[in-house]
């Protein structure tokens, strides 16, 4: 649940979602419904497979509308298959939820000034200086989680300072 929890925060399409929102009846049984999830375009309802089915579920959560709402069933494999992709959302996040306050505009503005090429975290620290490269890092972890910079590296490779970022208006 963790690892799909990460996911949608690591999604800058998701708006917002809800974990455990009600029971839902898929394939003639009621299941509790793992996420609701508001997209920038769409809702759904998120069941993973791994999930245990509880009989008595409808009795004390809500009941959805499977018929309203489509409803994906996400497989563990599906999981493993991002699992690079969550391990660096894993670091990624807390650095955001930390010091995303102490982030300004104008550091943001700089840094996509800077990436209208690739460069890596490293060139970006160097380059970028405002005497505390956390800042820097979290500018850069801010702006691609909200959908501003894009690192497909993150998807197969760990993050590291060699990992390469770009703004995402100039991505090819």
């Amino acid at each position: 649940m963790l690892e799909q929890w990460i996911l949608f925060e690591a999604d800058p399409a998701v708006i917002v979602f809800c974990e455990r929102p009600g029971c839902v009846n898929v394939s003639g049984k009621e299941r509790l419904a793992d996420f609701w999830v508001r997209y920038v375009d769409r809702q759904e309802l998120v069941i993973l497979d791994d999930t245990v089915d509880n009989e008595n579920t409808s009795i004390s959560h809500r009941q959805l509308d499977g018929a309203a709402l489509p409803v994906r069933k996400v497989s563990p494999a599906a999981l493993a298959a991002a699992r690079v992709w969550i391990d660096n959302w894993q670091r990624i996040l807390p650095c955001i939820v930390a010091n995303r306050n102490l982030v300004s505009p104008s550091l943001q503005r700089a840094i996509e000034r800077f990436l209208v090429r690739p460069r890596t975290l490293l060139q970006i620290e160097r380059e970028v200086t405002i005497g505390d490269p956390v800042l820097v890092r979290t500018a850069v972890f801010c702006m691609l989680h909200a959908g501003r910079l894009s690192a497909p590296d993150l998807r197969t490779q760990a993050l590291s300072l060699l990992t390469s970022f770009i703004a995402a208006e100039t991505k090819t």
